[in-house]
């Protein structure tokens, strides 16, 4: 006879029956059962919840310091205010809202027209277009515009092709360097946001729906507008939220092409003006923007819900995407090859043009060295943030309490918080600990060494890696720790035992990705970098912001076959179709 433990009673096992226990037994078994399942006494569960949410607390400590700089409010605070209300802040304020209009207009007729293209239809290149359209995800936004500008500028080979075919003097197309080439950037580099969460949802239903649609006389046109589009909603604003996001946080783009928008305003306040006050409030202003584009993807992916269908039109033969015609197959054909080339294979054609001509000498020696720092950087990141979310999904699957589940909250915001923020939340404590205790030498701890970067790392993309732990902590079912705990495998045994080798897909995910946005993280790697410490994304920028374009196109290609890593994953994922029942 053998006492077996389950998450909810205990039963009594005789050889390979289970036996039930009688009705008047239960309460007292119901108290042992919930005995049985605590392989840790409660108080050391409480002070590992508490470890944790203190770790977390360190991680995400520039945030809090940034909000904790309102409270410095003084008589100078408000004339600070002043100023930038009088001068800059309405410049930063209307530039960012046009960015972010044009930015969300131009990605959700992107990523929604060819995310339905490829959904509902049938037409040359559409297997190939499925895939082939998350491709501009590789190339970081800055690099496409350090291609373009080379392409387009006044000097560049098209506008002197075109002078001397035409004879035409002077400027022959619009400065590339403005609001509208910013937004031509943003957009071709991040439809596949909207794209990626369209298709998604309209493969769930919208075709099905469509047919019954079609069997009760509406045109396509109709059957498109009415009933495909409305499906993708929720799906097209979170998308169109995680593309303003990154809009939002970036740095490359607005300081390249001289936007002023909030990132690069938030650099001249500390590093031009030396205002750290200036800095804290705008870099508030950023974040509260940037919380609020966050709860309304949020609400947009909560609203995603579709219920499958597994009978009637659902699973008829009929309910398939429809057949164009040759003209309009080709035109569909057109339409998706252009964010296409436009967002990645023009860019990388631009960037090997210089790269493949006998004019440009390459820097092979500081390019070994500069890609070494990026790759060290990025391991070393990567392995801490798997490590911290490893550890809090852990604690918050055996024991859910209040502290960590505020720690997990704390550090899934951080992927939300741009680079700048991070920036000027870190430097706020270092600051003013170096103000009043000099002798703790915590400024040169972290702005001589990589600590400082590594943790402003920490706090942007642990949210990275904890999303994907978690995904797959959502596989393993709760019974299998009962059984393993009645085995003897409890505490970290479970984790390292148990859990690991399930969550093996996971963690490779979380170390890729976190380590690909590391290298492809620019406005942190910029102020808080050592000395003798650059990296791919760091001279990338440099050297297209001194007009050596061609010397840039080297780190930025490798930037680019960095991205490509977690693409390819993800579309062999998205083609692999899931198992059909007979």
């Amino acid at each position: 006879m053998q006492i077996v433990r389950t998450a909810s009673s205990v039963g009594i096992q005789v050889g390979p029956n289970l036996l039930t226990i009688p009705r008047t037994l239960r309460p007292s078994c119901r108290s042992n059962a919930k005995a049985f399942t605590l392989d840790t006494p409660m108080p050391a569960l409480r002070i590992r919840s508490v470890l944790f949410s203190l770790m977390a607390l360190i991680i995400c400590l520039p945030v809090v310091a940034l909000i904790s700089a309102w409270l410095e409010w003084n008589a100078a605070s408000a004339q600070v205010l002043r100023d930038m209300l009088d001068t800059v802040l309405p410049d930063y304020a209307i530039t960012s809202l046009l960015l972010c209009m044009g930015v969300a207009l131009g990605v959700t007729v992107l990523g929604t027209s060819t995310a339905a293209a490829v959904t509902l239809f049938r037409f040359p290149g559409q297997a190939f277009f499925e895939w082939a359209l998350l491709l501009p995800m590789a190339i970081p936004a800055y690099v496409v515009a350090y291609a373009y500008t080379d392409f387009l500028q006044f000097s560049g080979p098209l506008q002197n092709f075109i002078r001397s075919q035409t004879g035409l003097e002077g400027r022959v197309l619009p400065e590339v360097r403005s609001l509208g080439g910013a937004i031509l950037v943003f957009s071709l580099a991040l439809y596949p946001y909207v794209y990626l969460l369209a298709r998604t949802a309209f493969s769930e239903r919208a075709p099905q729906l469509m047919e019954a649609a079609r069997m009760l006389g509406a045109p396509l046109q109709r059957r498109i507008l009415e009933v495909a589009i409305p499906l993708a909603r929720p799906a097209v604003a979170a998308g169109v939220a995680l593309a303003l996001m990154e809009t939002l946080a970036d740095f490359g783009v607005s300081s390249y092409f001289g936007i002023q928008t909030f990132t690069a305003g938030i650099y001249k306040a500390w590093l031009v003006m030396d205002n750290r006050i200036a800095a804290a409030q705008l870099a508030s202003v950023l974040l509260g923007t940037v919380l609020l584009l966050l709860q309304v993807e949020k609400m947009a992916q909560s609203r995603m819900r579709f219920a499958s269908l597994r009978s009637g039109i659902a699973s008829s033969a009929d309910a398939q995407p429809t057949t164009l015609t040759r003209l309009s197959g080709l035109t569909m054909t057109t339409w998706c090859a252009l964010p296409l080339i436009l967002g990645f294979v023009l860019p990388v054609i631009l960037m090997l043009r210089p790269l493949l001509s006998s004019e440009v000498e390459v820097p092979w020696g500081r390019f070994i060295d500069w890609a070494f720092n990026s790759l060290r950087l990025g391991a070393i990141t990567a392995v801490l943030a798997v490590m911290v979310s490893l550890l809090l999904s852990f604690s918050l699957r055996r024991q859910e309490d209040v502290f960590t589940r505020t720690a997990t909250s704390l550090i899934g915001l951080g992927y939300a918080v741009p680079g700048a923020v991070v920036v000027v939340g870190l430097l706020l404590p270092v600051t003013w600990l170096q103000l009043h205790w000099p002798e703790t030498q915590l400024g040169f701890w972290l702005t001589a060494t990589s600590l400082g970067l590594v943790w402003a790392y920490l706090v942007r993309f642990c949210a990275v890696a904890l999303q994907s732990v978690q995904s797959g902590y959502a596989r393993i079912p709760k019974s299998l720790d009962d059984s393993s705990r009645m085995l003897g495998i409890s505490g970290l045994k479970l984790l390292t035992q148990v859990h690991a080798p399930l969550l093996k897909r996971s963690i490779f995910a979380a170390t890729l990705l976190v380590f690909v946005d590391v290298m492809k993280e620019l406005p942190a790697t910029l102020v808080l970098r050592p000395f003798n410490t650059d990296t791919l994304a760091v001279m990338a920028y440099q050297l297209a912001r001194d007009e050596r374009l061609s010397e840039a196109a080297l780190p930025s290609l490798a930037l680019v076959c960095v991205g490509l890593l977690p693409v390819i994953l993800l579309s062999r994922a998205m083609r692999k179709k899931p198992p059909t029942k007979a």
